[in-house]
């Protein structure tokens, strides 16, 4: 194992190598098939998108790329480039990395947790939707990976606690079903003898007991399903949860900040879309999703049981209950009373979620109209609260100390050290999100989005509806195998075009384009919360797959559903807007001097 294990290593290094190599050299006749300018962009973006996709390159790293290869092609100087990759967007995003981080570093989000868990109950179905709401609350604020990897630990305590230690009872079941499998292979049992037959009648007492023990075997059997099910349908409803709750807000996932920075790219004048506005569109649609996917897995893995609701429950069941209650209980008490942090932390947090919601809301002047107009973003509300967490004490203050003279000048802990937000908050996400951003420049300063949305004809009779259904579709099975911020950067230009060429709301198509990316539900590697659930080593491919493909169908649903009725008037989707229309004005001039050159240059030949 441990030389097939050296073997796969090399394989794959010699994998990114050729891909590192290779790829530059097989995409040359992209540059010199399309005009100048427009080709080298595309080449850029190709070759980004190869690499994330192959990962011959970390994600962050290839994202610097057009930092290097835009200025050295002639596509953008870098005082162009470099700015994209320190955009407001990005600090709003850092603002909720730096409020997770103070969130984790005080235990507020394992306190949570927990007492919604107390709350649902401990019966499978209950505990299976508190660990899909906690997860989801969670991860609207946290990243989705570091919501699923808190929740997983407290769902395994929760199911030992229910049914023991589950690959031990696992060995055992097998090695049961191995040894009937023995036993009626040798015949040792199928046919009896005329002996055996009237050893049999004369003592009736011993074949009521083996029918007994036939009977119970059985019954084991059952409950060893239900326990293998029960605990599929934990695990594979935390990282599902995590990806459905990251939708709900601005902040709650990558792609989420990715088309905001994209809309200020390409449409300066949108302002429909920010932190209230996509709320209140988004958490409602979360909420039915995550209600669908809980009746889905609870019905699919034994939680619910359509047949059975008046069936009495066994007393091995009640007594895993009561254990589990217990172990929920314990765990509560073990955090101990609430701290002054917590509560300053919970305080502080509920300013961060206030204050953005608030600030310019759209159905009613926010707090952001008492300011200049356009000088007050979700960035400077997000980056002026977390400000606060690196001074605020982390200890209830003492006023006395000011007066004793005698009281010990040490130094007060704050909130949050710069040197933990250092260690914990994930910066190549930084980075990702610039990397996009640059590209998306790119792609505008070069023409080459002017020119992929004259390559669109064939898709200008398609019906909006079914356009938003299709995207959807295409972009949650694409992102089932690629990183799902990698394929919104690549997508959101190409559905931008689209939407001139359909003459509808840019952000009837770049919406569904953006979230059908959080839907990644049938693979282990399609997002990392899958791979972490799965590397539990008590899920299977198929598991997921099955499990997955409804999810995936119900979202891209719920998607369609969402988009045509409420978000058309939250983002006033009926109407082709004054700002997209000055952009599709420019793009039609910008197209017909394309035209005019390639023209001009064909005559000379």
């Amino acid at each position: 194992m441990a030389a097939l294990g050296a073997l796969v290593k090399k394989a794959w290094s010699v994998r990114r190598f050729v891909v590192l190599l290779c790829a530059p050299l097989a995409l040359v006749p992209i540059l010199l098939s399309l005009p100048p300018k427009e080709g080298r962009c595309l080449y850029v973006i190709l070759l980004m998108a190869l690499y994330w996709c192959t990962e011959a390159l970390p994600l962050a790293v290839t994202a610097l790329l057009p930092i290097v290869l835009f200025p050295f092609l002639g596509i953008l100087p870098s005082n162009k480039v470099c700015p994209q990759y320190f955009l407001d967007t990005n600090f709003l995003f850092l603002s909720g990395l730096i409020m997770a981080s103070a969130i984790e570093e005080w235990n507020l989000h394992r306190r949570i947790a927990l007492r919604v868990l107390m709350l649902v109950g401990v019966q499978p179905a209950r505990l299976i939707l508190g660990m899909m709401l906690t997860t989801s609350f969670l991860s609207m604020w946290l990243s989705n990976t570091a919501s699923t990897a808190m929740m997983l630990p407290i769902a395994n305590a929760i199911l030992k606690s229910l049914f023991g230690e589950k690959d031990t009872s696992k060995d055992m079941n097998r090695e049961n079903e191995e040894n009937q499998a023995s036993l009626q292979q040798n015949k040792l049992y199928t046919v009896p003898t005329e002996m055996q037959f009237l050893a049999s009648t004369e003592d009736k007492d011993l074949v009521e007991e083996k029918e007994l023990s036939s009977d119970a075997l059985s019954d084991l059997k059952k409950e060893e399903e239900y326990k293998t099910n029960i605990w599929k349908g934990f695990l594979i409803s935390i990282p599902y949860a995590a990806s459905i709750g990251g939708t709900a807000t601005l902040t709650g996932t990558a792609p989420n900040l990715i088309l905001l920075g994209q809309l200020k790219s390409y449409f300066p004048e949108c302002d429909v879309v920010n932190f209230g506005s996509w709320f209140m569109f988004a958490f409602p649609l979360m909420l039915i999703f995550l209600l669908m996917g809980w009746l889905w897995i609870s019905i699919l893995y034994g939680g619910i049981n359509l047949r059975g609701w008046k069936t009495k429950k066994s007393n091995i069941r009640v007594d895993a209950e009561a254990r589990a209650k217990e172990v929920i209980k314990e765990d509560y008490q073990k955090l101990g009373p609430t701290k002054f942090a917590e509560q300053a932390i919970f305080f502080f947090f509920c300013m961060f979620a206030i204050m953005l919601f608030s600030r310019d809301p759209k159905f009613i002047p926010g707090w952001a109209s008492l300011f200049a107009p356009g000088f007050i973003s979700d960035a400077v509300t997000g980056i002026t609260i977390v400000i606060i967490l690196f001074f605020f004490p982390s200890q209830k203050p003492s006023f006395r100390w000011w007066f004793d003279l005698k009281a010990p000048n040490t130094e007060t802990q704050p909130l949050l050290t710069w040197r933990k937000a250092q260690e914990t908050v994930p910066w190549n996400i930084i980075l990702l999100l610039g990397g996009g951003f640059a590209m998306a420049k790119g792609c505008e300063e070069s023409g080459l989005s002017v020119w992929i949305g004259g390559r669109l004809h064939p898709l200008e009779g398609v019906p909006p509806p079914v356009a938003v259904i299709l995207i959807t579709v295409v972009i949650a099975l694409f992102t089932e195998f690629a990183s799902n911020t990698a394929t919104i950067i690549i997508f959101l230009p190409v559905l931008a075009e689209l939407a001139i060429r359909l003459k509808v709301n840019p952000l009837y198509l770049m919406i569904p384009g953006t979230i059908g990316c959080s839907y990644a539900f049938m693979l282990p590697v399609s997002t990392p919360p899958n791979s972490i659930a799965f590397s539990s080593g008590h899920l299977m491919v198929k598991d997921m797959a099955r499990t997955g493909l409804l999810m995936n169908l119900m979202g891209v649903l719920l998607l369609s559903l969402a988009m045509n009725t409420w978000a058309k008037s939250i983002f006033q989707l009926g109407t082709f807007p004054a700002w997209a229309n000055i952009h599709a004005e420019n793009a039609t001039s910008l197209v017909t001097a394309v035209e005019n050159v390639t023209l001009s240059a064909l005559n000379k030949i």
